[in-house]
């Protein structure tokens, strides 16, 4: 029996009870790993410390919460571990307890680090529990997953400034609830994993590539890809670390008016990214990566020369263009190396960690060497690096659309 006609036995419905579980439980995750910047002010006053140090914090996080991903993902596609997405999130949950009463920096840092452990094992996971509820629906399963990441960064810091900040960093650890939650539903996400496994391996499914290409080939593609992944992040480093800044420097705006844009930026985002994985599933991977990240660059190229109206208008149509492309490029790498569904995420999911924090520094470095305007003006030719998409290869089963590029 060929691996089409037994996986067939196990029908490819799309369990969306799963996905929006481990939706929740990536907003839960984001929310408790972005409260750590949020406390930045309060804690550089309550600890004394420098600006490196901060720096620090953020390094031993953005290391904990990166590197490890792609190991986790490959241990688990060797050996899975259902289980893991709970035992992950108890490391989350330590850490939040340790990071509310540490009174000593090295502590503090101890505390960080096990909150990006429990990142860095939760998202190479979940994100292959999505692949494995996404039935044929993989683009809008990963969007799905990743639209409650979005609200989960963008809602951490807007519960520390009502709950801890007001009140002091002890109180972080009344984010132990959320970990708590996010625990017991993960365990339950546990048992429909560890059934899936158990259902597929009655059924003898294996899976097998669709497509002939050489290693050397699948390689280039995979490197491209990152490249992407690159521009991406970047682009969304400079948005969002210094798009109030710039806002405020260039057009003279309030705090608060600034603020209320960037919010609009990430709302924007959050819209892309749901509307990025299921225009993959209508019209191909490939299209939609064309689309959202060279499609981009005319808007980019344009935002620094205009008013503050449609600056506005522009930030909208290219956080939107932006953010569908990390679904589609995550599933087109899981279809062209399947069988390595965690390796992939923890890779793409680690990568696009360590561009955020990577780009946000280096982007504060050039910044303070030139200009905002500068830095704004040499992040608009990023989407340019779209053109690659050119060079990766056509995959088996692709979309109508995809055939004209």
């Amino acid at each position: 029996m060929s691996s089409e006609t037994q996986a067939a036995a196990i029908k490819p419905v799309t369990v969306y009870p799963v996905l929006v579980a481990i939706s929740i439980s990536h907003l839960l995750n984001d929310t408790i790993q972005s409260l750590i910047p949020s406390l930045y002010p309060l804690i550089k006053t309550s600890y004394q410390l420098n600006f490196t140090q901060i720096g620090i914090i953020t390094l031993t996080f953005n290391i904990a919460a990166s590197l490890l991903q792609p190991f986790v993902g490959a241990y688990t596609d060797r050996k899975p571990q259902p289980f893991s997405l709970a035992a992950g999130m108890t490391f989350s949950l330590i850490g939040l307890i340790i990071l509310g009463w540490s009174p000593y920096y090295w502590i503090l840092l101890a505390s960080v680090a096990m909150i990006g452990i429990g990142s860095s094992i939760f998202h190479p996971e979940a994100s292959k529990v999505a692949y494995m509820a996404a039935g044929t629906k993989r683009g809008l399963a990963q969007s799905i997953f990743q639209v409650g990441g979005n609200a989960g960064s963008a809602l951490g810091p807007l519960l520390a400034a009502l709950i801890v900040v007001p009140r002091g960093q002890q109180h972080v650890q009344w984010f132990s609830i959320l970990a708590i939650i996010a625990i017991f539903v993960l365990y339950r996400v546990g048992k429909w994993y560890s059934d899936h496994l158990a259902q597929r391996a009655a059924k003898k499914v294996f899976t097998t590539p669709t497509h002939s290409y050489t290693k050397r080939r699948v390689s280039i593609a995979v490197i491209i890809l990152l490249v992407l992944i690159f521009s991406k992040y970047f682009y969304l480093a400079c948005m969002s670390s210094y798009y109030t800044f710039y806002l405020i420097h260039r057009f003279n705006v309030s705090v608060q008016s600034a603020q209320i844009h960037l919010f609009i930026f990430l709302a924007a985002v959050a819209a892309g990214t749901l509307a990025g994985g299921s225009l993959g599933d209508k019209f191909g991977r490939k299209f939609v990566i064309w689309w959202s990240i060279l499609g981009a660059a005319p808007f980019t190229l344009i935002l620094p020369y205009v008013s503050l109206p449609i600056v506005t208008l522009l930030s909208i149509v290219i956080g939107f263009i932006l953010a569908s492309a990390f679904s589609a490029i995550l599933v087109y790498a899981q279809e062209l190396i399947p069988g390595k569904i965690g390796t992939i995420s923890g890779l793409f999911f680690g990568f696009a960690f360590g561009m955020g924090g990577v780009g946000s520094a280096l982007l504060g470095i050039l910044a303070d060497n030139t200009s905002l305007e500068y830095m704004f003006l040499v992040c608009s030719y990023l989407p340019l690096l779209g053109l690659l998409t050119a060079f990766l290869p056509h995959l088996p089963g692709s979309r109508k659309l995809q055939k004209i590029i």
